[in-house]
């Protein structure tokens, strides 16, 4: 169970732990905390909060689900994704709305996770996660031009409606925030990225943008003051949650955990394939979910897994979760030492970084498959995902993407295919079979897909119309599983069958499929003794009883 496997982690994880390691995991911890701070810094105002919001939920995050991860690799903290749901969640109901649904999907992952319930997360279609990413990566940019153009446009309910607005109108940029936002841009995109491991570009263009503001005194805004503590003014208290109002915070905090969950096992699976260690996909969520019940009582903001942290601690030889634990380490140590250089940052430094940043979290290499090899269900799915993604609630996205998907998959099974063929004895005979006799009136129906509800139109129809035979041999060795419906057709036609004096038989039966019929009764109906191995051994007994018929048709 996911409650119990962090024990047997740590013995894996730490068996023959050395000096060496140790100094390993440390270089990698710093290695990542200078590329999360200035994400973390980001990422917090790009939330609807602020930098130091998102430096505490990375701290918090790299300590708490760090130390209880389902992963010795995973590296949590605020995240692209996660920002893109928060800001709109911010607008609506502020920052008590952010921290309230922040700390409902903590228990909601929780019980996930302790409930075993992981893998179902993974059910979403792939075309879903790359819309719903491509549309999340589209709100961060739309949503970070007024701080790197300088402007203050009003607020809209959807992504789709603020670009509009800025569509209509005259755009008036301040060139002094533009040129630092261009900066940053220019420094991620050209900085060599064999130098990118021991320096993030990121971090360099933070560093320039504010040093070169800081010289000119350019009239821009800048991020604020940094406190000093883990504890900021501003944060979540048992007191202050609307109780009476949690109706309001049901749709956030399912697009939060399901957000949560899909970020931080796919996360999982991509390191997975980089380090050959599995990720324990419920102790992963058990861990993100005291993480994020905890964070909003600290004043952070809902915190995932980040494949980009995650993989540059791969890279820079990082083996055990204490990557995690010093990265975090890192990040308090810069809010007290640094804080007062971080607060002159501008937040069009910032918003350059977001601005790359979503650029790069589109899944390009999954979009030009998609469209590339034109995968027309496939495009349905992404382009339908992405547009509800910027233009309806995040939690609806999900659920039309899905439906979409699931109604495609759905009609693409249904097409069970039925191959009705009557035996011929001479054949079988040249196949070795010499029992054959000479009687024509035994059908083989070779079924191929699963025989449910869907399903069952198609098999009833194509055996309605047998004509004069004595024996119906259903072949299932194709059918992969059967439902109730698919049950309540095969009796349909067994009873039909018995009226007209026919037997029907059954071969290549799998397992799951045994199980149904015996639970359904089906198969006391039709009788074991006309379940068969294979559908040659069928035939062979279909003739053998079939003399007695063939001797009254003649």
């Amino acid at each position: 169970m996911a409650r119990f496997a962090l024990p047997a982690l740590y013995r894996d994880e730490f068996r023959g732990y050395t000096w060496e390691r140790l100094s390993q995991d440390l270089l990698a911890g710093l290695t990542v905390g200078a590329v999360a701070l200035p994400l973390a810094l980001a990422f917090g105002v790009a939330s609807g909060a602020t930098a130091a919001a998102g430096l505490v939920t990375a701290v918090i995050a790299g300590l708490v689900i760090g130390l209880l991860s389902g992963a010795p690799y995973q590296i949590s903290g605020p995240t692209g994704a996660m920002s893109a749901v928060l800001i709109v969640l911010a607008q609506r109901h502020g920052l008590q709305g952010v921290w309230v649904a922040g700390a409902l999907s903590g228990v909601l992952l929780l019980v996930i996770g302790l409930l075993r319930l992981g893998r179902f997360i993974a059910f979403i279609p792939a075309p879903v996660i790359t819309g719903f990413t491509s549309g999340i990566a589209l709100i961060i940019a739309i949503g970070q031009l007024d701080n790197f153009l300088g402007l203050s446009t009003p607020k809209a309910e959807t992504t789709a409606l603020k670009a509009l607005g800025y569509l209509r109108g005259g755009l008036r940029p301040d060139w002094h925030a533009a040129g630092l936002g261009a900066l940053v841009v220019a420094a991620m995109l050209l900085w060599p990225k064999r130098f990118n491991a021991r320096f993030p570009a990121s971090l360099l263009g933070i560093i320039l943008a504010t040093v070169l503001n800081a010289v000119l005194r350019w009239p821009v805004d800048v991020v604020g003051d940094i406190p000093r503590s883990l504890l900021l003014d501003a944060h979540l208290s048992l007191g202050a949650i609307p109780w009476a109002e949690w109706r309001a915070y049901v749709s956030p905090t399912l697009t939060i955990t399901a957000l949560g969950a899909v970020e931080s096992l796919l996360c999982g699976a991509v390191a997975a394939n980089m380090t050959g260690i599995r990720l324990h996909a419920n102790q992963e969520l058990v861990a993100q979910g005291l993480g994020n019940l905890i964070i909003p009582f600290f004043g952070g903001v809902p915190a995932t897994a980040a494949i980009a942290r995650s993989s540059v601690g791969i890279k820079a030889g990082g083996r055990t979760r204490l990557v995690s634990v010093f990265h975090a380490l890192f990040l308090l140590a810069s809010m007290f030492a640094l804080g007062g250089l971080m607060g002159r940052i501008p937040l069009a430094a910032l918003a350059g970084v977001l601005i790359v940043t979503a650029w790069r979290m589109n899944e390009w290499e999954s979009i030009h498959f998609i469209f590339g090899r034109r995968f027309k269900t496939a495009m349905i799915t992404f382009s339908l995902t992405l547009l509800a993604t910027i233009a309806l609630d995040l939690t609806e996205a999900i659920l039309i993407g899905a439906l979409l998907s699931a109604a495609v998959f759905l009609n693409e099974i249904a097409s069970m295919h039925i191959e009705v063929r009557e035996v011929d004895p001479a054949k079988l005979r040249q196949r070795g079979i010499q029992n054959a006799g000479n009687c024509r009136h035994v059908r083989v129906a070779y079924l191929t897909g699963p025989l449910f509800f869907g399903a069952t139109g198609a098999f009833t129809e194509a055996l309605s119309h047998l004509g004069d035979t004595h024996a119906l041999i259903l072949s299932m060795r194709g059918v992969p599983l059967i439902d109730t419906s698919g049950l309540q057709a095969m009796a349909d036609l067994q009873s039909r069958l018995t009226k007209e004096g026919s037997t029907l038989m059954l071969a290549g039966l799998g397992d799951p499929i045994l199980r149904m019929l015996r639970r359904g009764g089906l198969l006391e109906r039709i009788g074991e003794a006309n379940v068969f191995w294979s559908a040659d051994q069928a035939i062979v007994e279909a003739e053998r009883r079939g003399c007695a018929h063939c001797a009254r048709l003649s």
